[in-house]
């Protein structure tokens, strides 16, 4: 993932001694006891640029403290059947670990419809995904292994990609945009698998804007990809959408402990329920409050805002090809919905 020098590291953690104290509390949050990887990690994603990295990082550590995300893992959405709807329109899960011991996340892209609530409780879960993954995943990783766990690998299933897919692109966007700011480098590489043809069609204008060592990272795996990834993980890890050809479908699966998607799955339970206990430990009197957390959301980067205007131009231009054109402005995300 790209090798910074011991200097820069030096120079930078000078710079975050000197930050003040609220941000020094939520860093320990970020590299659970590993400082000097989490300011390499910041590096990579500045190109080697302790000046840049630093503003990134208070950047991100202001950003934490406005939000709040120091204490979102003891917010769960709520009720459960909300919590299961957006389970069931966002699709992501923990399959297994690679047989160096990075954790293998499973992403539905193509059936993903992010239609069932509002974009901030979308929001709000990608988050808490992703605290849970630095906070307890990683470090029960690096414990276990015996040495530091501090990235995973993801799978991205393109199966049931099509032109709705436009409605996904604004919220896609802002995921996107708050991982790339504040969780940097956080994955190895993202193999794609089931692509059809609007995906690859899309592909091929989009991989020239994304940056060189994004690139380096995606891999398009013919196929469902087990072949590949039976390389570097068991048959136990794999997803479920990449244990036979022509599954189907990434959304369902008869097995609930296989389908990482569902709420159902160990993964989700172990994180839902690790949720609501620290939510009980924070405030173990007065009842668990519902409705969204509102986090801070960022301004769209500029390579992301030119990438979604761009697939959002190929997938149109693929709807006209196939006579599935429609209003775009049937196709918006739903933002109303609370």
């Amino acid at each position: 993932m790209g090798i910074v020098s011991r200097d820069a590291i030096n120079q930078f953690q000078a710079l975050m001694d000197q930050v003040d104290e609220s941000l020094k509390k939520t860093f320990q949050n970020i590299h659970q006891g590993y400082p000097s990887e989490t300011l390499a990690r910041f590096l990579r994603a500045r190109e080697g640029n302790v000046t840049k990295a630093h503003k990134m990082l208070v950047d991100c550590l202001k950003w934490r403290v406005r939000s709040e995300i120091d204490d979102i893992l003891a917010k769960p959405i709520l009720p459960t059947d909300l919590y299961r709807a957006v389970r069931d329109s966002h699709l992501i899960g923990l399959s297994g670990y690679t047989r160096e011991g990075l954790p293998v996340f499973a992403i539905g892209v193509g059936l993903s419809t992010y239609d069932k609530a509002s974009v901030n409780y979308y929001v709000q879960s990608h988050i808490q995904i992703n605290e849970y993954r630095d906070r307890v995943i990683l470090p029960s990783a690096t414990k276990k292994f015996g040495r530091h766990i501090g990235h995973g690998v993801k799978v991205l299933d393109m199966s049931g990609l099509k032109l709705s897919s436009l409605s996904q692109i604004k919220l896609l966007t802002i995921i996107s945009t708050i991982d790339d700011l504040n969780y940097p480098e956080k994955t190895v590489t993202y193999y794609i698998v089931n692509a059809p043809y609007v995906f690859s069609a899309c592909w091929k204008v989009v991989k020239p804007l994304l940056q060189e060592r994004t690139k380096k990272k995606i891999q398009v795996l013919p196929g469902c990809g087990q072949d590949d990834l039976l390389k570097i993980m068991d048959y136990s890890s794999l997803p479920h959408f990449c244990r036979r050809e022509g599954s189907g479908s990434s959304r369902h699966l008869g097995n609930a402990a296989d389908n990482c998607f569902s709420l159902d799955h160990p993964f989700h339970q172990q994180h839902y329920n690790y949720m609501k206990e620290q939510s009980l430990i924070r405030e173990p009197v007065k009842p668990i409050k519902q409705g969204s957390v509102h986090v801070e959301l960022p301004e769209s980067s500029v390579e992301g805002t030119e990438i979604a205007k761009t697939l959002e131009s190929e997938l149109q231009k693929f709807g006209n090809q196939s006579g599935l054109s429609g209003s775009l402005e049937d196709l918006k995300i739903n933002d109303d919905k609370k």
